[in-house]
């Protein structure tokens, strides 16, 4: 047990210059943990982080990855003793509405249903939506990370301001919905539902949708281009069984709803997909 001690310390010793002199590594670990734990841990901290070329990424601090090395060496503590109001932040310089749907699929993903929206702001570089919830333990950086990553996401900053109070900076360029994306003469089948279903549709020309005899369909269609802007819907108040639609040549998105409530939707929807662009 000596013997482990002192290598440690050595190894601490030998790369203490290393971290020390490299600030914005320091930096980014301090704005993660108390100014009480790093002080307390700090030799520790500099085994942790050697060599520090591991923690970089296009000479920019990986801090996803640097959170994760102090939540393993239990000195990012996540898990709080009884249910607390969490505060959360969530910043980016990409478009608000498909950054909100992407980041709301995200934390329903990762088991957080309930919250509300405590304030949103946008100026002319970034917009951050601010949320307020219930629980008993803080947002995990990896595993949101993960999650935002199946949209092509990725988080490039992390404040903590408190235990309750995390800020993230995430960047949405080239993220995409991680849904189903349409292929031409691929039939798809939409399965019942209470809630509307979005689909990619940026490669085919035409869908014909085929509504189930046991369904009671009043389709509801809304096209969207790639930011999530709403370029037209379609709304019947009659009944149908089946519907050709024309893809608009800007929209990579569609929602297939019921102009009543999704519960008319009692049975599958086939989809068929016609043309590719």
């Amino acid at each position: 047990m000596v013997k482990i001690l002192l290598l440690l310390l050595a190894f601490a010793f030998a790369f203490a210059q290393e971290i020390e002199e490299d600030t914005l590594l320091v930096q980014k670990i301090k704005t993660l943990v108390d100014a009480s734990v790093y002080k307390k841990n700090e030799a520790y901290i500099k085994v942790i982080f050697s060599p520090i070329s591991n923690y970089y990424i296009n000479d920019k601090v990986d801090i996803v990855k640097v959170a994760q090395a102090l939540e393993n060496n239990g000195l990012l503590k996540l898990f709080f003793s009884g249910p607390q109001k969490l505060r959360l932040s969530f910043k980016t310089s990409g478009s608000p509405i498909l950054f909100v749907k992407i980041m709301s699929e995200s934390l329903r993903n990762i088991g957080y249903y309930r919250y509300g929206t405590i304030e949103s702001s946008l100026n002319d570089s970034e917009f951050t939506w601010t949320i307020g919830l219930t629980s008993e333990y803080a947002t995990n950086p990896t595993v949101l990370q993960k999650e935002l990553s199946k949209s092509g996401c990725n988080i490039i900053e992390i404040q903590r301001n408190s235990s309750t109070d995390w800020s993230y900076t995430v960047d949405i360029q080239g993220s995409s919905l991680n849904i189903t994306t349409l292929q031409d003469a691929e039939t798809f089948e939409l399965k019942r539902s209470l809630d509307a279903h979005w689909l990619n549709v940026s490669k085919i020309k035409k869908l014909k949708i085929t509504s189930s005899k046991r369904n009671n369909w009043y389709p509801y269609i809304a096209y969207y281009d790639r930011t999530l802007h709403l370029l037209e819907v379609l709304k019947k108040e009659n009944e149908a069984s089946t519907i050709t639609l024309d893809m608009p040549s800007d929209a990579k998105y569609i929602k297939i709803a019921d102009t009543y409530t999704m519960k008319n939707i009692k049975d599958d929807l086939i989809l068929k997909p016609i043309g590719t662009r």
